[in-house]
């Protein structure tokens, strides 16, 4: 008897072009099977899920698209013709159900998704699967499996219908003709992405095997509602049912919740079952009867507080046969509101009633050739979090993303703005002008659409559904996306409905039978509070700014701007890694008449589209600030500073102006799912830029900050509670080390949801201010001096420039740094104490030991809790009791180094990076190890000062990692651990 349940079908497969096979499907999965030896051509190692291309990248048969130009050397499906990019793919799995007079189990075949339309043979027998790129397939293959339980699976894959022609000059979708598909569209190419040859053809999704009894659950809809300050709840499910047997099933239906208390030990906190007949061959909707939670465990974004889930299982039992199937899901009580705010005019999300500032980024996907796995989805969403976004948006020629996607948006609190497949270039803008009606198929379009609906709408961190991408659909697609995604009247503002929501509850249907109901339908993402909220280009810029330029009224006019980009140059390793070495010239200054400077980059960065540091007659160039750059390494360190810079003041601008002006930013964007030059906060290596801690610092819940246009000194209060008792201690540090401002303001309240100015930072107006300085700000708890935000600066004078800072590189201030380390398996988790140990100037500083506030994070956010301030040795101590009960190896001994240095000042921008260390290493190889999660990193400590970075990683097996320490005045690589 097969187990009731799942089997994933992700190994052992087999691929082969279409056009070199000479077997027919029935042939390949009767009696001339591929032989199991990859090497036996025409047959290899298949990447399912995946793409062709990823698939002949497997193999080595084409380079890699992503390095250097070698995409330009692959053939393009435009000039191969579709049959070139149509393959076979092969399997076999073992499956041998019961079968008996009185009680049968039963198969499905499923594939989540498919690009673009497929035949599936199994032991002979033939099966079509329909066109569309997001649409799940579940075939009954109950009757055809073999008598031995050994299944032979052949599954012939065909491209998109229209995958359209490169223009010459590329473009914006390309010709555009893969809008007439239900497919992502950027694989014509973008401007910050070259095309994919394959357009993405493929199983790109899960493949699996489920056995269940008579009785099939299909699709469940969970729906939580809250009342009386989100302190009462209930839990409406629905789920569809399919007696699959010839005879009527007697159920009982079974809803169990559980939460997890700790480990493996969890809590029973519903229980219900409930009896129904199911005539035989039918197709049921059935409704649970509304569970009541008495205060439970909220579930918040990032930031806010923590993301509470209990799990959800249905289980059906049938008369004769013990259980049928069942049903699992994680689930997050938590309401979600949104309207156009009338202060701002701009897009309003409220979370379990408490208003959220957005700040967070646009995603395309994780990777260009859909090699997406749990792993990598795990690293993409932690990445995010740990920039303290709270939102990301899926832009409308991607994908829409996969559950393993959204689990990670839930457990690390993301909230999700899901867009369908719309853009504008491609659906009636761009250049030549494409069609305005999408896809061909309308019908094709809704059915992916409800269904993408079905398989995500039960994740709490799904927030909202839009049209398109600078663009609405068609006005018929529109229509239907409008009727079926209309909010369940509860979710609608409660003061428009004239009858208490218990009331509604009688009259109208349980919220779980809508095909959503819980969240809104926002036609295009420049319509209805973002942008201009007219559809108008009013979304961007996307080029370098100058950084002050962000705070200022005339910068951006709208509430909420769904698209704002800038640079995103990688670090020296990366660009060695994934180009060849004419590709790591660096750009050459071309001076202008005017004084500006233009970047004219190398071929291969061009084709990596890459942005430059500068914009003529707006903005100098950036890079050039610090000075003439020698070589790519220096100019990928200059970057890096000019990065942060950019992309601190972005939100540093946004949050100044929060509530008063402005409801929220995306930036342009966080990630590139190949190995681009722009607008990204980690390269597609996984190796963070310095704009990534640029956003961690300036996207802190509560954060000390400098207006660059008032040079006030504001603090930010994202929080539901207000700020009692905290203060700010505002330190300036000159080139030569000395401090010649000291300022600590008096006690502060805070209000929550506010940015308060507090005071102007004068040093500026000072007698004789230098040309260039560093500015330290630490928000701090007046009663026992623990740091709630710590922020840094470097700075110039009005009308200067950084080139100051190039001389300072010659000082080396001495450092000391001890570090701690706990093994579990291949799993490292690090502490980093650095201490700048260079002699600081007398003054009454109370701060410099960065006893940092750290939340207890038990509680909801927006109810009463208790501080908990930990010093650094508690700190560590709780670290380490942490590790040693999960470790198998236990810690290290604490170990200590010293870089020597004679100066004193600034330890300035201070870099921790991870190396593999192997006795056959290969002269110039890539050694880092990514990806590595960092508490902070291009950090800077002034004398005295005290830092503590954590660090988690893996490490390929025999592999002995190395840490590593740069900065812009310690030269090389200092190793601090090994």
């Amino acid at each position: 008897m097969a187990n009731i349940g799942k089997k994933i079908l992700n190994k052992g497969w087999l691929a082969a072009r279409s056009t070199e096979v000479d077997l027919t499907g029935v042939e390949l999965t009767t009696t001339h099977p591929p032989s199991s030896s990859p090497t036996s051509l025409p047959w290899m190692e298949a990447c399912v899920p995946g793409t062709v291309l990823a698939t002949l990248l497997r193999n080595k048969l084409i380079p890699d698209p992503f390095y250097g130009l070698e995409n330009e050397s692959i053939i393009d499906i435009a000039d191969s013709g579709r049959d070139y990019y149509t393959f076979w793919f092969f399997t076999t799995f073992h499956c041998k159900p019961i079968f008996s007079q009185t009680s049968s189990q039963h198969v499905d075949l499923n594939f989540r998704a498919i690009n673009y339309s497929a035949e599936v043979y199994m032991n002979g027998h033939r099966r079509v699967l329909p066109k569309g790129m997001f649409r799940r397939h579940s075939l009954d293959v109950t009757d055809i499996l073999h008598p031995d339980g050994q299944n032979l699976l052949a599954v012939m894959v065909y491209p998109p219908d229209h995958p359209g022609k490169i223009p010459p000059e590329g473009g914006q979708g390309g010709d555009h003709e893969i809008g007439k598909d239900v497919a992502t569209q950027y694989v014509e190419g973008w401007d910050w992405m070259a095309p994919i040859r394959d357009r993405n053809t493929g199983i790109w999704d899960e493949v699996s095997v489920s056995v269940t009894g008579p009785v099939k659950i299909v699709d469940p809809h969970l729906v939580s509602s809250l009342f009386d300050d989100c302190t009462r709840a209930y839990l409406h499910a629905s789920t569809e049912l399919v007696n699959k047997s010839s005879s009527v099933a007697e159920c009982d239906l079974i809803i169990q919740v559980t939460t997890e208390l700790e480990g493996n030990i969890c809590s029973l906190e519903h229980l219900r079952k409930e009896h129904l007949s199911i005539y035989p061959g039918a197709h049921v909707q059935y409704t649970f009867s509304k569970a009541f939670f008495y205060k439970p465990n909220l579930w918040w974004p990032n930031g806010m507080g923590k993301q509470s889930l209990y799990n959800v299982e249905i289980s059906v039992e049938v008369k004769g046969f013990a259980e049928s199937d069942s049903w699992s899901h994680p689930f997050g009580f938590r309401k979600i509101e949104s309207d156009i705010d009338s202060a701002t005019g701009g897009r309003l999300f409220k979370v379990n009633e408490q208003p959220i500032f957005i700040r967070g980024g646009n995603w395309i996907l994780s990777d260009g050739l859909l090699r997406l796995s749990d792993k990598r989805y795990k690293t993409d969403i932690k990445f995010h979090a740990d920039m303290n976004f709270n939102m990301i948006r899926c832009w409308g020629g991607g994908l829409a993303e996969r559950p393993e996607f959204y689990h990670y948006c839930d457990i690390y609190g993301l909230l999700v703005w899901q867009e369908f497949w719309i853009t504008g270039d491609v659906d009636g803008r761009g250049v030549p002008i494409s069609n305005p009606d999408g896809p061909l198929d309308h019908d094709l379009f809704l059915l992916c659409a409800r269904d993408t609906v079905k398989l995500l709408r039960n994740h709490p961190s799904l927030a909202l559904w839009v049209g398109g991408n600078e663009q609405v659909p068609p006005d018929d697609i529109n229509t239907a996306l409008k009727h079926d995604l209309r909010l369940y009247p509860y979710f609608q503002k409660l003061d428009e409905i004239k009858i208490s929501p218990e009331e509604i509850s009688l009259v109208l249907k349980d919220p779980s039978q809508y095909l959503d109901g819980t969240r809104i339908y926002v036609q295009g993402s420049m319509w209805d509070g973002f942008a201009n909220g007219k559809g108008d280009f009013t979304d961007g810029p996307y080029e370098i700014q100058n950084p002050e330029n962000f705070f200022k009224d005339d910068f951006y006019m709208y509430g909420f701007n769904p698209e704002v980009g800038s640079v995103g140059m990688p670090v020296a390793a990366t660009i060695r890694a994934t180009m060849p070495p004419e590709g790591w010239q660096i750009p050459l200054f071309k001076e202008l008449s005017n004084g500006y400077v233009e970047e004219v980059p190398n071929p291969v960065w061009d084709y990596h589209k890459y942005i430059p540091y500068s914009k003529p007659n707006l903005v100098h160039d950036q890079i050039l600030h610090y000075g003439t750059t020698k070589d790519l390494d220096d100019f990928c360190l200059k970057a890096q500073l000019v990065n942060y810079i950019q992309y601190q003041a972005l939100l540093e601008g946004w949050t100044s102006r929060m509530w008063s002006k402005y409801t929220g930013v995306l930036i342009w964007k966080t990630q590139n799912p190949w190995t681009g030059l722009r607008g990204q906060f980690y390269d597609h290596l996984h190796d963070q830029t310095a704009g990534f801690y640029g956003c961690r610092s300036a996207a802190e819940p509560i954060h000390v900050q400098l207006n660059l246009a008032t040079y006030f000194i504001e603090v930010v209060n994202t929080t539901a509670s207000i700020l009692y008792d905290v203060a700010i201690e505002v330190s300036v540090w000159e080139l030569d080390g000395d401090c010649p401002y000291y300022k600590v303001t008096e006690v502060l309240s805070i209000p929550s949801k506010r940015t308060v100015p507090v005071t102007e930072m004068t040093y500026p107006k000072s007698m004789n201010p230098k040309p260039v300085y560093f500015l330290l700000l630490k928000l701090y708890d007046v009663s026992d001096h623990s740091i709630l935000s710590r922020n840094f600066y470097w700075l110039h004078l009005p009308g200067d420039d950084y080139k100051l800072l190039e001389p300072y590189r010659k000082k080396t201030v001495p450092l000391k740094i001890t570090s701690q380390t706990m093994v579990d398996g291949d799993s490292y988790e690090m502490q980093m104490h650095v201490e700048n140990i260079s002699k600081k100037p007398e003054s009454k500083d109370l701060l410099y030991k960065n006893n940092f506030f750290n939340s207890n994070g038990d509680k909801d956010f927006g109810m009463s809790s208790s501080k908990t301030v930990q010093s650094h040795k508690e700190h560590q101590v709780n670290f380490l009791q942490r590790m040693s009960r999960k470790s198998s190896k236990g810690r290290d001994a604490l170990r200590t180094e010293i870089i020597n240095g004679s100066e004193t000042g600034v330890a300035f921008f201070l870099h921790f990076s991870v190396h593999s260390s192997k006795k056959d290493q290969k002269v110039g190889e890539d050694t880092r190890i990514l990806p590595v999660h960092y508490s902070d990193n291009y950090f800077s400590l002034v004398p005295g000062e005290v830092m503590t970075i954590a660090l988690s990683f893996e490490v390929p097996q025999g592999v002995t990692p190395q840490v590593k320490l740069q900065g812009w005045n310690y030269h090389g690589a200092h190793t601090v651990y090994h």
